[in-house]
């Protein structure tokens, strides 16, 4: 993630670029401030290019809340049309990902969004009885997956929110706490608390584990076609979230 300062440069080279005629970036390849100056304007491309860029870490924080996938992916979506719904209470002095993150985290913690999560038969594993089962290779890392998920399942949640965000999503201390809206000593003290309660090498497996706590394509498009499908067009409408 870019600092501001970066992203102003980066702004600024993309104008004279602009200005000599060379071929324009794709939307997936500007910086955050730039894309959020072209979403404030209602171009879809931007907006997708934001979305398809977040989607994985808010995702991940609201299912580190709510155990259920298909009610991570409703927090998300309802985050996202609270965000592109009122883009100016965002200001740059801190970074787009921790404000989205934070607004996907309260989404999550919504008694809205606890309604719709009903109690899983095993933490994090919503619709995996439906699932076919894999063989050889895919059946081992399934298995693996599973282990972790029951694991980290079992934490409290202000301990399983942190480990996710540090650990399976690999951010700072300090970007962790501006997006659970905590002081970085707290991250630091729930991180070890965390890792109390799990096995010593739990941190390395999680980070070997392939698709660990993935957001698939097939939902990510969902949220993409739903938030795209729901934000008004013209004038911005203002729907009310929490700022971090």
């Amino acid at each position: 993630m870019l600092e501001p300062v970066t992203q102003v440069r980066i702004l600024e080279a993309s104008g004279a670029r602009a200005r000599r005629g060379d071929t324009p970036a794709a939307p997936d390849e500007l910086p955050d401030l730039l894309l959020i100056e072209r979403a404030r304007a209602r171009e879809e491309r931007a907006i997708e290019a934001l979305i398809r860029r977040y989607s994985r870490r808010m995702f991940r924080v609201a299912r580190s809340v709510l155990l259920d996938e298909d009610a991570a992916e409703s927090a998300v979506q309802d985050a996202y049309l609270a965000a592109f719904g009122d883009l100016n209470r965002y200001t740059p002095t801190g970074r787009f990902a921790a404000w989205l993150t934070r607004l996907a985290f309260n989404q999550a913690r919504s008694p809205r969004a606890s309604a719709r999560s009903a109690p899983p038969v095993a933490p994090w594993q919503a619709g995996a009885a439906q699932a076919p089962a894999p063989a050889g290779a895919a059946a081992d890392e399934a298995q693996e997956r599973r282990e972790l998920e029951d694991a980290i399942g079992g934490l409290p949640e202000v301990f399983r929110t942190v480990f996710v965000l540090r650990v399976v999503e690999g951010i700072s201390g300090i970007e962790t706490a501006a997006s659970l809206g905590v002081h970085e000593t707290t991250v630091r003290t729930r991180m070890y608390r965390a890792q109390r309660r799990l096995a010593p090498e739990m941190a390395g497996r999680v980070r070997a584990a392939p698709g660990f706590l993935e957001l698939t394509p097939e939902r990510l498009d969902r949220i993409v076609k739903r938030v795209l499908a729901q934000l008004p067009h013209g004038s911005m409408l203002t729907i009310s979230a929490s700022t971090p």
